[in-house]
């Protein structure tokens, strides 16, 4: 596999022609048409195919992959195009295997708002472990709010992804409020009530496991919150279920701030089948233009997770969005629009304008004209929610709805692991 940086005046085709592999493939792989535009800076991946075949009349996704020994879901890995969806037309080229070997398997979770477009799920459910529909909250009495995610559930069955019970502190107004995981972590009544509404959902809808996502958590109930999830894995684990906890993206076991000082990675890594460190949002709508992930920052986050948390255990959150900010930032008053990777690249190439590298950040970076003159400036990357909004990476695109994922080398819970 190869990543090819584009240049002024390339193509799909030239591109395709330079390492020697079908245009239609190359397009397909990075998820554009064979005659789109490309903006320069844009990345392609570029992958060799080793064995194609030739699609023929009457022949399916399901007849095919059982021709070559492979699975279903291989079979769309391999060719992204398809969009996991089964429909073929004769003379179409599939991708049976590349020259790239896996060399090893990685465990994949993506979270869903229930209105995200069918097509944009039924692409994504292929490569993903898990698939966790956003969110389950608790109402006043410890019960939970319920979740329309009936055919999220039933979308992620038919391509064999795992399902993941998301628990937050969501309220029936549609805040979230660190004044309901006060009630489940000091009221017994309360934590009884939710506990046994988690128990009853997830066996009734075929969950998993469950991620818990309590944000803000008061510092005096650090103890209180690691025997909650801890009850939690003891209840779930007989069922099979394993319990992942989500960390706020600390640097030490001192770092000061309502965020963090409850979340403690010893604690909470011991209570828990694996974590989830939350390494993004350090750019947010309403902060300085910068990369929502700098790699500095999430390098910082997983060498402290090491010395605390066994690795093994650890998902690493990865963002799948960035921010256009208009520009001069005013502090309080700018207020940064939130877009998809593609959405990103559309607009350099509405604009004209190349896509650059920021080394420090590690991450893209391009900064436009707009039509009023202003200056904007659109970052990508993962970040640290530090305002009054939605809690981390929550940010529904208009017309899409996966929000962010997180990944992992090493936890062994369970599910479909995607090759690398």
């Amino acid at each position: 596999m190869d990543i090819h940086v584009v240049r002024a005046g390339e193509t799909v085709s030239s591109v395709a022609a330079r390492y020697g592999v079908p245009a239609g493939i190359l397009a397909g792989v990075n998820g554009v048409a064979p005659d789109a535009p490309l903006a320069v800076g844009q990345t392609l991946v570029v992958r060799h195919p080793r064995e194609l075949h030739t699609v023929t009349s009457g022949e399916s996704v399901y007849s095919i992959a059982l021709h070559y020994g492979l699975s279903v879901r291989t079979l769309y890995q391999n060719n992204p195009a398809l969009g996991g969806r089964s429909a073929l037309y004769p003379g179409q080229t599939l991708v049976i295997a590349y020259d790239d070997a896996p060399l090893r398997t990685l465990a994949v979770n993506a979270y869903s708002y229930p209105f995200i477009r069918g097509g944009l799920l039924d692409a994504a459910l292929p490569y993903l472990t898990y698939l966790t529909p956003f969110t389950y909250g608790i109402n006043v009495d410890g019960t939970l709010l319920p979740l329309a995610d009936e055919w999220l559930l039933a979308a992620a069955g038919q391509y064999r992804t795992a399902a993941l019970m998301h628990l937050s502190t969501l309220t029936e107004e549609g805040r979230f409020d660190n004044a309901r995981s006060t009630l489940i972590l000091e009221d017994a009544d309360a934590q009884d009530a939710l506990v046994q509404s988690i128990l009853e959902t997830v066996q009734a809808r075929h969950y998993f496991g469950l991620d818990v996502d309590f944000e803000y958590v008061l510092p005096e109930q650090r103890e209180a919150y690691a025997a909650f999830i801890t009850r939690l894995r003891e209840a779930l684990n007989p069922l099979g279920c394993p319990v992942i906890v989500a960390l706020a993206p600390k640097t030490s076991a001192a770092q000061r701030g309502l965020l963090y000082e409850a979340h403690d990675y010893t604690l909470l890594g011991a209570a828990a089948n694996a974590v989830f460190l939350m390494t993004y949002e350090w750019g947010y709508a309403y902060g300085p233009p910068m990369a929502v992930a700098p790699l500095g920052q999430v390098r910082a986050v997983l060498d402290y997770a090491l010395t605390a948390v066994a690795p093994e255990k650890i998902f690493m959150g990865i963002p799948l969005y960035g921010y256009d900010w208009p520009l001069p930032f005013v502090s309080g008053k700018t207020r940064a629009e939130s877009l998809s990777p593609v959405q990103a690249v559309e607009r350099a190439l509405r604009h004209d304008i190349a896509i650059q590298y920021d080394a420090a950040a590690q991450a893209p970076i391009t900064t436009t004209p707009t039509a009023a003159a202003r200056a904007r400036r659109l970052v990508r990357g993962c970040a640290q929610h530090r305002g009054q909004a939605p809690p981390r990476g929550r940010i529904p695109f208009a017309g899409r709805g996966v929000l962010e994922s997180y990944t992992s080398l090493s936890p062994e819970l369970g599910g479909a692991r995607l090759a690398l």
